[in-house]
């Protein structure tokens, strides 16, 4: 018998925490951070006590209630042991946003990671450039931390050295990727922390309770995997994906091989959204006409990570003869996935100098020595801006304080706002475009009810999520005994549409 209970991520898109068990042992498909919960007790300002480890987490119903997690993130107050303990072998991640990782860093150290080469390598960079992560975010390595009162109620880290997790995927080569999660950024010095790290092994090494089946699939991110266990039944897991990618054919195989699935676990993300043909070619056709027809400075806005659409704006960049600027942090991303799949992508690629007092190591000893990277400062772009694409977000825009452009084109390449947080943003985004006289594409602000709203331009983005059709598509070709809707805020569309559907509820077991 086969039981599956959704922790988590069954009414919300995002927060995904899907515990399968087969024989008193099991997984979980993802581990993340359910931003929507979040936002309901935390904002900018306003976020959990790291000094109290995990009891507010706990204590909101952040994250469920059971023995899983780090013994020293436990305070004297929070009554762990009567939560249920369950055998968690591994965690089998789909991809590397933190709506599936972003609470991983809070379980057990003895509890592995499952995940492709370039995702892990996404999250030991993530760790490196993130100075005050959220303890769930510490993934690829954490630093211990004790009580510092006797009542044991305060938790601090301490001086002792960064702990790395265990980690298994399947590679022809391990040796760069090996290197590069063992390794600390910057030069060793006896006086820094230094890093044990966990193991790296191919999936193979490792025994669990299902056979497991990786498939790299198509999302906006690279690295994205959906899996296929298989034991006393076949299950499938589709994390996040999409059909219409430039890797849209090896989503496709992945459906192809989970034709003998009993059970689905298929994300909806867009089936409140209208049905909208949209790709990666008409992204990139849209995009090129307007830096084409521009003569001055481009800024390409576009989610973080989103690295095909980075290559997107590079294939432009050269196209037009404008040189693509990106900042540090991305590059030392793009080293990072280079360690796990050998494909150099930082070629002609410069980055933005800021004026900063200080600069961590990651920055001073790879990003600017280990690899030589070419960097362009303000002054040198304001003196020639129609050379340029500036790959900046809303929180770069301070840069143009000291770049002073006369004018630009902004081109907002990234997802649609779907909350008042981030409306909240644009509206801050649409005052430093208007300050510096930018034309806007990709959206406009409109008024509504005495507030600008954001409305968005089609065509110049494309999402990472399946459509309804394709998610039809999906379901019609592998046509599972049993449908589970996650990362979805409407399941109810799944069962109007398939008579098979399971809608799951936060914390109940499904036995099949």
């Amino acid at each position: 018998m086969v039981s599956l209970t959704v922790y988590d991520g069954a009414t919300t898109i995002g927060g995904t925490k899907i515990y399968v068990e087969e024989k008193d042992e099991g997984i979980f498909l993802d581990f993340g951070m359910n931003f929507a919960k979040y936002q309901e007790f935390f904002q900018e300002f306003l976020f959990e006590r790291a000094a109290r480890g995990i009891y507010d987490l706990i204590n909101l119903n952040l994250i469920p209630k059971l023995n899983i997690y780090r013994e020293d993130l436990i305070t004297s107050d929070l009554p762990i042991k009567e939560y249920p303990e369950l055998k968690v072998k591994a965690v089998l991640l789909s991809h590397a946003h933190l709506d599936h990782c972003g609470n991983i860093g809070i379980l057990k150290p003895t509890i592995p990671i499952v995940a492709s080469p370039t995702t892990i390598c996404i999250l030991k960079v993530l760790r490196d450039i993130t100075t005050m992560p959220h303890i769930g975010s510490e993934i690829a390595y954490y630093s211990p931390r004790g009580a510092i009162d006797d009542a044991g109620l305060v938790l601090k880290a301490g001086g002792e050295d960064y702990v790395g997790r265990s980690f298994y995927c399947n590679a022809e080569h391990l040796d760069p990727l090996k290197t590069f999660i063992s390794e600390l950024p910057g030069t060793p010095s006896k006086r820094r922390k230094q890093l044990n790290a966990g193991q790296l092994c191919n999936l193979n090494e490792i025994k669990l309770p299902f056979e497991i089946e990786d498939y790299e699939v198509d999302h906006s991110i690279f690295g994205a995997t959906a899996y296929i266990l298989r034991g006393d039944l076949t299950l499938a897991y589709t994390g996040d994906f999409r059909l219409h990618g430039k890797n849209a054919p090896k989503s496709k195989l992945f459906v192809d091989k989970a034709k003998d699935a009993s059970i689905l676990i298929i994300e909806g993300t867009r089936v409140e959204r209208s049905d909208i043909n949209e790709s990666e070619e008409t992204v990139f056709q849209n995009c090129l006409k307007v830096v084409q027809e521009s003569k001055k400075l481009i800024i390409a806005d576009f989610s973080a990570r989103n690295f095909e659409r980075f290559e997107t704006f590079k294939t432009i960049a050269e196209k037009t003869g404008r040189q693509l600027v990106v900042t540090a942090k991305d590059i030392y991303m793009l080293h990072g996935i280079e360690c796990a799949d050998g494909t150099c992508r930082i070629k002609d690629v410069s980055v933005y100098n800021e004026l900063r007092a200080k600069r961590d190591k990651w920055e001073t000893d790879v990003v600017k020595d280990t690899l030589n990277t070419k960097y362009v400062n303000h002054d040198e772009i304001a003196k020639n801006p129609e050379q340029y694409i500036l790959c900046f977000s809303l929180f770069d825009l301070k840069h143009l304080l000291d770049i002073h452009p006369q004018g630009g084109i902004y081109i907002y390449s990234a997802s649609e706002a779907f909350s008042e947080e981030q409306e909240f943003d644009f509206r801050r985004l649409w005052k430093w475009l208007k300050f510096f006289n930018f034309e806007i594409i990709g959206f406009e602000m409109k008024p509504n009810e005495n507030e600008l709203q954001p409305v968005f331009t089609r065509g110049y983005h494309a999402s990472g999520h399946a459509s309804k059709s394709d998610l039809e598509k999906t379901i019609a070709t592998i046509d599972p005994d049993h449908i589970v809707p996650v990362h979805t805020i409407n399941a109810q569309w799944f069962k109007d549409h398939f008579e098979k559907t399971i809608i799951p509820k936060e914390g109940e077991k499904l036995n099949f």
